[in-house]
Parts: structure tokens; sequence; C-alpha cells
């Protein structure tokens, strides 16, 4: 059996091969990332060792399930099950692959496009026609295509479009890590919120009971002559006004468990967290130094990662002003009957490079490369805004930390003290040395302190949160995928 179609002459290599030699050549500004110039360390310091310190030689950073090391079974449970059914999470992993799937597409320009097709076509020749055929009446073509066409990429454009969709899934990809970091600080902020209502409540339910003893004793004092009626008004409605605090504080325990809820992709209704008072306190969390910072967050990836993105597009943009050379073939048969359509004498087969060039287009070309220039710089400042808000976010937390460690010593110290004025003071009460104004003053010094007490403790786990969050989470760019990589499979180290 012949073959299929007849090789073409071999006169057409050397201007194939010079075509192909020519395709190395890329126009445009190859990528070199933005300078950014770190300071050696953070302005925030803690030289006694406080809540943190610069990690050094044999430190554990926060790697991976960063929220395990504050150890509460709980926060690692929720946390596993937002990771799997938050619906903000699928939507983000949803784009991400549309992503992939673009890049894809942009890769499939380095192939030649292949198609075929059968087509039967009955017509006839105008008679009005100059030099028409004799045959004028109606006639048939059967033909059988096979058709290539190949844009040889000499300029680099379809190497900067590639170059730029896989920036653009890096991105895509940083911006998942970015929004699951998120939904993760966010559950264990309100986990610890939750708990320091808890605590709050724990503290209202003894008061509760303290202060309704304070109450049935001035009623009995009263009935002995001892207490006035004013006194009674006083402790009665102190009672009544920290039964108010505690159902109010019912109403916050519920809207954070709700939000927790939807964090797990829960419904409110379907999902309750059983109450436990706040007893832990942050751990020492090795933050680095600032270079480390540029690895470690995905906002700072995303913005690098478009950097790279929109200077690849003004690559593609500048490749518009040089000519586009293809190279088409087309084979199959065709025939005016259907009987020898598919025989030898049928075959037909046409091959040559065809090069393009726009002449005149109204200066379009150069609007656009104007706009590709003006686009890259607003991504370059946009990378530099987001590596300072970075900075920002881990001084804003290191020296919240450091703030509230102090405060935390100073109210503990309060809370003592008001604690002795409640009993010293209710001791000269039992002994008629002083009014009940005077016990009431002291109990809600009491109550009052020690409310600010667990709002400080509440407050410290936040900002540790927010510290583990604004140093990346244990996050890294060597996580982002390499070209076609799926998330999760890791790249080489720059």
């Amino acid at each position: 059996m012949r073959s299929f179609l007849r090789p073409p002459s071999f006169r057409l290599l050397p201007a194939v091969s010079l075509t192909l030699l020519l395709a190395a050549c890329k126009v445009g500004p190859d990528y070199v990332k933005p300078a950014i110039t770190p300071t050696a360390g953070y302005k925030e310091t803690a030289p006694d060792g406080g809540i943190w310190k610069v990690a050094e030689p044999g430190d554990r950073a926060v790697r991976g399930k960063w929220w395990t090391v504050y150890n509460d079974p709980l926060l690692n449970a929720l946390q596993d099950v937002a990771t799997s059914s938050n619906e903000d999470l699928k939507l983000a992993e949803s784009q991400y692959r549309q992503a992939r799937a673009l890049a894809q597409s942009a890769r499939s320009g380095y192939f030649p496009t292949v198609t075929a097709g059968a087509a039967v076509t009955r017509f006839r020749d105008s008679r009005n026609v100059f030099n028409a055929s004799a045959n004028t009446g109606p006639a048939n073509v059967y033909s059988l295509p096979l058709d290539v066409s190949w844009e040889i990429d000499i300029w680099g454009r379809v190497r900067r479009a590639v170059e730029s969709s896989e920036a653009s899934a890096q991105a895509s990809a940083a911006q998942l890590a970015s929004i699951q970091l998120s939904i993760q600080s966010e559950l264990a902020i309100n986990y610890f919120l939750l708990r320091g209502i808890d605590a709050e409540k724990q503290l209202l339910a003894r008061t509760l009971v303290a202060y309704g003893k304070a109450l049935e004793l001035t009623m009995n004092r009263h009935e002995g002559g001892i207490a006035s009626d004013a006194e009674v008004a006083q402790a009665e409605t102190q009672l009544k006004t920290a039964q108010v605090q505690a159902v109010n504080l019912g109403v916050q325990r519920a809207q954070l468990e709700h939000a927790i809820a939807v964090l797990l992709g829960k419904a409110p209704a379907e999902f309750a967290i059983p109450e436990a008072a706040l007893e832990t306190t942050p751990p020492v969390i090795p933050v680095g130094v600032p270079s480390e910072l540029l690895e470690r967050r995905p906002d700072i990836a995303i913005a690098e990662r478009q950097v790279a993105a929109a200077n690849a597009q003004v690559g593609v943009a500048k490749a518009a002003y040089y000519p586009t050379i293809s190279l088409g073939a087309t084979a199959g048969f065709a025939s005016a009957s259907a009987s020898d359509w598919l025989n030898w004498p049928s075959r037909f087969w046409a091959i040559g490079p065809t090069a393009t060039m726009t002449l005149f287009d109204g200066h379009r070309r150069s609007a656009l490369n104007d706009q590709a220039i003006a686009a890259y710089d607003g991504t370059v400042a946009a990378y530099r805004q987001t590596v300072l808000i970075a900075f920002q976010d881990v001084e804003d937390n290191l020296a919240e930390l450091r703030i509230l460690a102090e405060e935390a010593q100073i109210q503990d110290a309060a809370v003592k003290a008001a604690r002795r004025s409640v009993v010293q003071t209710t001791n000269r009460y039992n002994g008629g040395a002083s009014s009940y104004l005077e016990v009431v003053v002291a109990q809600t010094f009491a109550l009052t302190n020690e409310r600010l007490a667990i709002d400080v403790s509440r407050r410290r786990m936040t900002a540790s949160v927010r510290l583990v969050k604004a140093i990346g989470g244990g996050w890294s760019v060597t996580e982002l995928p390499a070209g076609d990589a799926p998330v999760g499979e890791r790249k080489e180290t720059r």
C-alpha cells in the first residue's frame, strides 16, 4: 500500500531550519524581581525573651498546622474541618484550577493546530465569468482535507504569553494559600474570643452566687434592724446588674458560635461548642527576620507573581510590532466523483510559510504597549506596598503583644488588690465600721478588674494569632507550583 502523501521537496528545509533558529529570540524585558531592601531586624524587640523572639539556629519555626502550638485539641479538630469544608476555600480552589487551565491553554500555542474535515459541494460556474469553463453545468466536489497550521514563535509572543499565564496561575495558588490562612486565623481568633466570653460567664456565675449571699445577709440584717432599706436596695441592684451582664454575654457568644459554624461550612443550627474557660497563654513565636517575610507571606507572593505576569505582557505587546510567521500545510483527497474520491490520483498537498505584518493600525499597538508598561509599573508599586504593609502587620502585633504582656502583669496586681479590698471592706461592714455602699463599690471594682484581666488575656491570644498570620502562618514561597504542577507540589527553591 502506498503512503498517504508524497514527501515534500527538501528544498524547503533550509528555510524551515532558519525559521526554527530565529525562534530562539524573545522581545521584551526578561523578568527581574523588583528590588526590596528590608531592614536587618524588627523595631519591636524583647530583650527579656517575652512573648516573641528572633529565630535562632535550632528554633522550631511555625510550620504547617501552626494552630497546634496552642495545644487545644478542639481547636485542632475545628481547623481540620474548616480546611476541608469551608466554602470560600472551595471557591478559591476552583479559581486556581481555572488559572491552571488558562496556563495550559497558553502552552498549546507551542504546538501546531491540526484540523480534519470532509465536505461534499455542488456548484455551478457563472456563464459570464471571464475564461469560464466550457462546462458550466452543475458539478460536485468531494474533498477530504487535513490542515496543519503552526505559528513560528520567532519573537517570543507565545513564550511571553505562557510566562504571563503561568505566573498568573502561581498568583492564584498563592491566593488560595492566602485565603486558607485568613480562614484559619479567623477561626482561631473567633475561638479564643468565645473562650474569653466563657471565662467571663464563669466569673459572673461565681459573682452572682456571692452577690446573692450578700443580698440574703443584708436582708437578714435589715430584719434584725441593723441594715437600712437603702442597703437592701443597693445589694439587690448590684445582683440584678450582674445578672444583666451575664445575659448580655450570651448574645456575643451566640454570634461567635454562628460565625465559627459558617467557617466550618455548617449551618449555625447544626453546630454548638460546649463552654470552657480560656486558660492558655500565648506561646513563644519565633518571627525570624524581615527578609524572610518576603518568602513566607502568600499576599507578597501574589503581588510578586502579578509583577512577573505583567512583565511578560510587555513582551507580548512588543511582539505585535514584528511580523507573524506561520507554517501551513494541507493535504488530502479531492474529486468530482464519489467513486474515485479516495483514489491515489485524487490526492493533493500544499506546504509553505506565511508572513503577515500590520503596517498601520492607528497607533493601536503603541497604545497597547504603553498600557502594558503602565500595568507593569502599577504591579511593582502594589508589590512594594504589600511588602510595607506586611512589615507593618508584624510590627503592630509585636508591639501589641509586648504592651499587653506588661498590661497583664499590672492588671493581675490590680485584681489581687481589688480582692483584698473586698475582704477588708466586707469585714468592716460586718463589724459595723462602714456602710454597705463601700462594700458595693469594692465589689464593683473587683468585678471590673477581673473582667479586664480576662479581656487582656483574650487580646493577647488574638494578637498571637494575628502575629502568626502576619509572618505567613508557616507557608513558604517554595510551595508555589512550578509550571503546570498542581498546587501542593513544590518547585525548586530560588
